[in-house]
């Protein structure tokens, strides 16, 4: 899959790794793409860059790309960012912590174990991004919306 973007080209193999082949004719075997912001703006600000961490391209935005493109970082990135955003606290073991929650996400049900206040962290005035004992970050887009229950169980917390 070949397709020009302004000055380089993506391609990308049967095992999914991505390969970037700039204007010069330089390639670079297995790049990552990186979001600059992936709460607070994940549809602005990317950076392709190599095994070591070293930025070869910046775009800002996916209207820079061809469809083909599109998709291809696409799905790289819901490969490898998982972030499942909470819809609502349906129960709570404890006010006390360390405590453990069952919530609902947009990738279903499930529980997290929140060991300290400071794993709650504001990402803006509406956002929260919460980090439970196994490392795995939960995001709350608005807090304002949530339910009752929900927001009671947060505003204990924070």
């Amino acid at each position: 899959m070949k397709d020009l973007i302004m000055n380089f080209i993506l391609e990308k193999d049967i095992l999914g790794n991505i390969r970037l082949v700039l204007a010069d004719g330089q390639s670079h075997d297995q790049v990552r793409i990186i979001r600059a912001f992936p709460i607070s703006n994940p549809e602005n600000g990317f950076s392709i860059v190599n095994q070591d961490g070293h930025e070869l391209v910046w775009f800002e935005s996916f209207d820079q790309l061809s469809a083909e493109n599109q998709q291809i970082v696409h799905t790289y990135l819901e490969q490898i960012e998982f972030i499942p955003v909470i819809s609502k606290i349906t129960g709570l073991n404890t006010y006390a912590l360390p405590s453990i929650w069952d919530i609902e996400t947009d990738r279903g049900m499930t529980n997290l174990k929140l060991k300290t206040e400071q794993d709650i962290r504001r990402v803006s005035s509406e956002a929260l991004l919460i980090t439970d004992a196994n490392g795995i970050q939960y995001l709350i887009k608005n807090r304002k919306t949530l339910d009752k229950f929900s927001k009671k169980v947060l505003d204990r917390f924070m």
